[in-house]
């Protein structure tokens, strides 16, 4: 019974799975900026309260994606992935139900929180790693990023259609039956191989000898630069549209090609992490992205800037994933894969937390944007400088192993 169940759950069908995944769970979760506007003035709250609420729910993602990991190289990403998706799915409709900045918290930021780091890049790509060679692993976490990128495509214009239509109440208890879609999908990621690699160490020691080596930190705080910019601009781009005299459909429309284009740039990089250096695309990311944002600020807003500016960032948007998690893999081998990319995605979630809050925050106390672009730029520069000492040869143990 048990062989023939492993014999469904071929490197392509996992593959499969964990995009479908992923395009659901991280496509809900970008619908966030299309409620601020609708429930900040339902309920009388300051763009801060709702932007407080969402960067918890980064920061809990951040904090709870080592643990998920962790549970998944121990016990098996199925289970993982199936009870995160009931927590996600609750927390949806007590969203829906919201009636202070307390219940918000609670419900997007932690419940939501606790369900994305189980149903997003910690697991899933820990799944499809181990199970890929590594030549062709930095494209299948490239292609598998690009479900992700999938998901914010297609499900923002849904989520805007349902709010037109329905009222954000209701729509987000439909995002919810969406979500609720990803538990039975969850036993595909049924995984009970262990890797040789590293296979004799425990928890603590692949902690320690991961804390031990700088490439990790610098991996770290590049993903922290990461998650301040992609957090800041998927949340309050459609506003900050909305304030310079465009519609709410162009920012919605802006954030959405941000997805379209980040398939490409996904697929693209994560092709290039298996044929050139790894960390050197780093570097020229986060240096493009400086670039982009900085012309983006110089040139008049236009709805065509708008749009160009969000195609340029969707090429650069999730690109750091597959490589990121492939250097992981490649740097302290498959054994512990989940929950050390979750280590490292926790710096990312720091990151989402800042962006996201501060966005708000310097929203409120100045009534611009400009001082978080601003920011947004000078994080770039440095997320390039951390990545290019990084080592990415594999560890003398990890190599013997």
């Amino acid at each position: 019974m048990n062989a023939s169940l492993k014999t469904w759950r071929t490197p392509l069908v996992i593959m499969i799975v964990g995009c479908i995944i992923l395009t659901l769970s991280m496509g809900v979760r970008h619908t966030a900026g299309l409620f601020l506007q609708p429930m900040t003035a339902s309920h009388g709250w300051t763009r801060e309260t709702f932007s407080f609420a969402i960067a918890l729910q980064n920061l809990v993602w951040g904090l709870a994606s080592p643990f998920a990991g962790a549970l998944a190289d121990r016990h098996g990403a199925g289970r993982t992935v199936a009870g995160a998706a009931v927590l996600y799915v609750i927390g949806l409709v007590l969203m829906s139900q919201a009636a202070s900045p307390l219940a918000l918290d609670l419900s997007a930021g932690v419940l939501i929180g606790l369900g994305l780091s189980g149903t997003t890049f910690a697991v899933i790509m820990g799944v499809i790693g181990r199970h890929t060679t590594p030549a062709k692993r930095s494209m299948a976490l490239g292609i598998a990023s690009a479900g992700g990128s999938f998901g914010q495509f297609a499900v923002l214009p849904v989520g805007q259609a349902m709010i037109s239509a329905y009222g954000w109440e209701i729509a987000l208890v439909l995002l919810a039956v969406g979500i609720g879609l990803i538990a039975p999908l969850a036993n595909a990621m049924a995984d009970g191989h262990k890797p040789a690699s590293g296979a004799g160490q425990s928890v603590g020691q692949a902690l320690r000898e991961a804390g031990g080596e700088r490439s990790f930190h610098y991996l770290f705080w590049g993903y922290f630069v990461c998650g301040f910019q992609t957090a800041f601009v998927s949340l309050h781009l459609p506003s900050y549209l909305v304030d310079s005299g465009l519609t709410a459909n162009v920012g919605m429309t802006a954030v959405a090609l941000i997805g379209l284009f980040n398939i490409f740039g996904s697929f693209l990089f994560g092709w290039g992490g298996g044929c050139y250096s790894k960390k050197n695309l780093l570097v020229l990311i986060y240096a493009l992205r400086a670039v982009a944002i900085t012309i983006f600020m110089l040139v008049p807003m236009s709805t065509a800037a708008a749009w160009i500016f969000a195609a340029v960032m969707g090429l650069l948007w999730l690109g750091t994933v597959p490589l990121t998690n492939g250097l992981v893999a490649q740097i302290f081998g498959l054994r512990y894969m989940s929950m050390l990319t979750g280590v490292v995605f926790l710096g990312h979630q720091l990151g989402s937390f800042l962006g996201a809050w501060l966005g708000g925050r310097i929203f409120d106390q100045t009534g611009s944007y400009f001082l978080a672009w601003a920011l947004a730029i000078g994080l770039s520069l440095i997320a390039a400088w951390c990545s290019w000492p990084i080592n990415e040869k594999p560890l003398e143990r990890t190599a013997a192993a």
